[in-house]
């Protein structure tokens, strides 16, 4: 049976590092690490991107950003390419509301995703991405357009798959 092919959205390498105290954040870190610890097992095939890591650039805390980017090696995860077809099926989202219009990078990652036919993204980024609405709209524009439906999940749900 063939590894399920994953895409980490920047949240994942961030939240790997997050050093809030508060119950919910501590929870979210050990959920993200938990992921990363299934990567190192080998049951994902683990992908990025260049959004991620452009992101992850603009991290004030040079050792945090530094930290992430290391996890991309430490893991072997894989960076895709960003392409015409990336930037025309996230303006897509974006026209079709499943992205407010401010976040193209958020479009980008889905859209990446399922450009290159992976199977699900993992995101704690509750607010534009592994919501509901994004989810359905997605859905529609991806089975629209003729691409792979591409899952989106919180940590918590790839830990229980």
């Amino acid at each position: 049976m063939e590894k399920p092919k994953i895409y980490l959205e920047t949240t994942m390498f961030s939240f790997y590092y997050e050093e809030r105290q508060e119950a919910r954040y501590q929870e979210l870190r050990n959920q993200t690490r938990q992921v990363f610890d299934l990567i190192k097992a080998g049951k994902f095939e683990p992908f990025t991107s260049a959004y991620a890591t452009d992101e992850m650039d603009g991290d004030p805390d040079i050792e945090k950003r530094e930290n992430m980017k290391g996890l991309i090696r430490d893991y072997g995860i894989k960076l895709l390419k960003d392409t015409d077809e990336v930037k025309r099926l996230a303006a897509l989202y974006i026209q079709e509301e499943a992205m407010p219009e401010a976040y193209p990078v958020d479009a980008a990652h889905i859209a990446i995703a399922a450009i290159n036919g992976l199977d699900f993204i993992v995101s704690l980024n509750f607010g534009h991405i592994a919501r509901p609405w994004t989810i359905e709209r997605v859905r529609r524009v991806n089975s629209r357009e003729n691409y792979k439906g591409v899952g989106i999940y919180k940590p918590a749900e790839v830990l229980e798959l």
